[in-house]
């Protein structure tokens, strides 16, 4: 657990004077991660945590740095892991969310309300633009939607004075691909993007644990070329005449298929692969 105790998490992980991220546990060796900007107005979070009582010890984490208001929540990712425990925010948080995500949210909330599961709390309206600046008061943070990745509606916060990026759920840190609801030639096309900014040097993950600048471009990297290869070896798959079904047995990841969830996620991408290849991914 990188050489920390699995009793020290979930944990704070101080970025800057201003920046934190939070890791959480879900299981061993397989974190799921939140932002946290403290400004003079409030504090920002990107990314909640997959049920009301995680969500609510983040924020209960949050006041051992700050006893500042939670003011603003962005949706990097719309997946329930992420957006489950939204009934633990504020009542009077202000959202940012993508026009794709938010439309998923209805869904979810929905579901959750036949269900009778916990309120998929939500915004009401969607960001007008691809690039917006929040100031929080002696910080500002700037958030981007790239291109579609994981989920199609991916934002990212990009910190400007800390020269970091957020990535939600578009950064897998050493987690094979997921690809429920992804995008896989898109979502390579997502990353270059945010590899080209010219003022980031540190990336964050959605999942996975949080690295240092450097080694943190390498991974990003890393994750890229996991991409590529599994598109690769699905097309090839499929040029085979296989069925999907025969490729899920016959599939070899080479390296990946030591990465984590590998095992889970494959067959998920492959199938989803298949249908964006067919053309029926829109």
């Amino acid at each position: 657990m990188r050489g920390v105790a699995l009793s020290e998490f979930p944990r704070l992980v101080k970025l800057s004077d201003k920046v934190y991220g939070y890791e959480e546990i879900r299981q061993p060796g397989f974190t799921t991660v939140s932002l946290i900007v403290i400004g003079r107005n409030g504090v920002l979070v990107a990314d909640g945590q997959g049920n009301v009582q995680a969500t609510q010890t983040l924020l209960d984490k949050i006041k051992t740095v700050s006893t500042l208001p939670v003011k603003w929540y962005v949706v990097g990712s719309d997946h329930g892991d992420h957006t489950a425990g939204n009934s633990a925010l504020p009542k009077d948080i202000q959202f940012v969310v993508h026009a794709n995500s938010l439309a998923q949210l209805k869904k979810d909330s929905a579901a959750a309300a036949a269900a009778n599961r916990p309120a998929v709390v939500m915004p009401t309206t969607a960001m007008t633009s691809d690039n917006e600046t929040i100031d929080l008061g002696g910080i500002s943070v700037r958030v981007r939607f790239l291109g579609r990745a994981h989920t199609g509606g991916d934002l990212m916060v990009e910190v400007p004075s800390e020269k970091l990026l957020f990535m939600s759920e578009a950064y897998l840190n050493r987690v094979f691909p997921a690809m429920r609801s992804a995008y896989g030639a898109e979502w390579v096309r997502t990353i270059d993007n945010a590899l080209a900014l010219k003022n980031v040097d540190r990336f964050i993950p959605g999942h996975g644990f949080i690295e240092d600048a450097k080694v943190s471009r390498e991974e990003l990297v890393a994750f890229r070329e996991s991409l590529v290869a599994v598109i690769a070896e699905v097309k090839r798959l499929k040029a085979a005449g296989l069925t999907v079904d025969q490729a899920i047995a016959q599939a070899n990841w080479g390296p990946y298929a030591k990465w984590f969830l590998a095992e889970q996620q494959s067959p998920i991408a492959i199938r989803r692969l298949w249908t964006e290849l067919d053309g029926a991914s829109k």
